[in-house]
């Protein structure tokens, strides 16, 4: 259930990776493409999944575990998997099932919408520009936008100020605890994207969200409601 609000609801602001974007097949390439590159045995789609949130070491460290990430040189494999993710990019990414006519819904209600992602800005921006059906953003954060970045609601603010929206008449969607703790240190309602990239191992329910989506239907027919 939602936490009680007195405003009304303003703007959404969504996630990029694991919310907004099904990136998982890119960057499980470029990972793939390092460690098999190194010798070693490509991970699974399972364990890409349940990664991909945690970035490119995280991915990494998957595939290699954290004492030979090391013995390899771990900021040697990142370049290589970033440099190889930067120009194979938006091959089989996506807009999740439902987030294209939820996107059109919220164009036509003229209801603001942004992105506050933790993805550098050199990958945001020519991801978002290779997808035209989100041309319509608002306002897009990336991790370098600011000199913090999600779970410090700086990054939440700035969306707010230049999207001309109260904080406290935001909702922000994500599927990781640093979302939802960025989202509440900012005063917003918060929802955790329950089709996103979450592991076996969280328990969601913990985070402290407002709302919980398992799907992007779900999350759209909750904003017809809440604007009805």
């Amino acid at each position: 259930m939602s936490t009680p609000h007195p405003m009304p609801l303003g703007c959404v602001l969504f996630d990029l990776d694991g919310t907004l974007l099904d990136t998982a097949p890119d960057l499980g390439a470029a990972v793939n493409h390092v460690l098999i590159s190194e010798g070693f045995a490509p991970l699974s789609d399972d364990i890409i999944r349940q990664t991909t949130s945690h970035g490119a070491l995280g991915l990494l460290r998957a595939g290699l575990g954290d004492e030979l990430l090391e013995e390899l040189g771990a900021t040697r494999l990142r370049t290589a998997l970033l440099d190889y993710y930067a120009a194979n990019l938006c091959v089989g990414t996506r807009p999740y099932e439902g987030m294209v006519d939820l996107i059109e819904w919220l164009d036509e209600k003229k209801l603001p919408w942004g992105i506050v992602t933790n993805k550098p800005g050199f990958l945001t921006e020519p991801l978002l520009a290779a997808l035209p059906e989100l041309a319509s953003c608002g306002v897009t954060v990336s991790a370098d936008t600011l000199p913090v970045r999600k779970p410090d609601p700086a990054p939440m603010f700035f969306a707010c100020e230049r999207l001309g929206i109260a904080a406290s008449q935001c909702l922000y969607v994500g599927d990781h605890v640093r979302d939802i703790e960025a989202g509440r240190n900012a005063g917003m309602r918060t929802a955790v994207a329950g089709w996103g990239y979450l592991n076996d191992d969280e328990d969601p329910a913990l985070w402290g969200a407002d709302l919980h989506f398992d799907t992007v239907q779900a999350l759209h027919h909750w904003l017809r409601y809440e604007l009805s």
